[in-house]
């Protein structure tokens, strides 16, 4: 069994050095996304959530191999761009691209003058890799300033409300529980499972009351916490029943934020 042990905890710290967890793991992502939780849940809920994208331009915070980015440029969106720190990822992304051309555009630096330029930014599982409340404040303060007022978030932190037996997601091809105290920004393990492959990811879990707070103070006018189940696309009207368990208690949340005027703390 290949099995990589990440145990570098760091997604995004703005102003500092950038590393990434996630260099070696752009083909597992791009499996992933046929994994029944991903395929059947989180996927067309994060869709139906977008709604219609066509003539928006979107930025892909965290846009890892660039899978979503492709799916959206797809789905008829003018302008797309993926940004990622993960130089892996983005060399996946890249050469995806080059293959395959859609028009992705895939950078590793915001520069100022995409602030207030896109009408959506997709960030999904960025939040988890905020390790202190500082850093998860600029976090949402980075992934908000590219929008333009009026345009919106669509973020996926782990929930607040997972399941602490680690046994509860290993039908989905995870294992997730509390690394040390289970604590507000308390670290966490994530084993990721499927076959013959194996990866280890540390992640910090955020409660309700610090996100909401983190992306009202980065400019959000509304957080919608999403569930769910209420949301399909077309292409998956239902969700089999053996998701359940997952619908029940969803590993990560999906938010839904409009952004309005973007407050001085965001701008730290």
């Amino acid at each position: 069994m290949q099995k990589l042990l990440l145990s570098q905890v760091v997604y995004n710290h703005p102003g500092g050095n950038m590393e990434s967890q996630f260099d070696d793991l752009p083909s597992l992502y791009e499996n992933m996304a046929e994994w029944p939780f991903r395929r059947d849940v989180e996927i067309p809920n994060v869709f139906a959530t977008l709604g219609d994208v066509r003539n928006r331009d979107i930025l892909d915070f965290g846009c890892g191999n660039g899978m979503y980015s492709r799916w959206l440029k797809k789905r008829g969106a003018d302008k797309v761009v993926g940004y990622d720190v993960s130089e892996g990822m983005l060399r996946y992304a890249r050469r995806w691209e080059e293959e395959d051309p859609v028009g992705i555009e895939f950078i590793s630096n915001l520069p100022p003058e995409s602030d207030g330029q896109f009408d959506i930014v997709l960030a999904v599982y960025v939040l988890p890799y905020a390790r202190t409340v500082d850093e998860l404040r600029k976090l949402c303060a980075q992934m908000t300033r590219p929008l333009k007022p009026g345009g919106r978030l669509i973020t996926l932190p782990i929930h607040p409300d997972y399941v602490r037996d680690r046994r509860y997601y290993e039908p989905m091809g995870l294992r997730l529980a509390p690394f040390g105290d289970d604590v507000d920004g308390g670290k966490v393990q994530l084993d990721l499972f499927m076959g013959s492959f194996s990866a280890q990811v540390t992640a910090y879990v955020w409660s309700r009351e610090s996100l909401d707070d983190a992306l009202y103070r980065a400019g959000s006018s509304i957080v919608q916490w999403v569930e769910y189940g209420r949301m399909r696309d077309g292409q998956h009207p239902t969700v089999d029943s053996s998701l359940q368990a997952y619908l029940d208690k969803p590993h990560a949340a999906l938010l839904n934020c409009v952004i309005g005027a973007h407050s001085v703390d965001a701008a730290g």
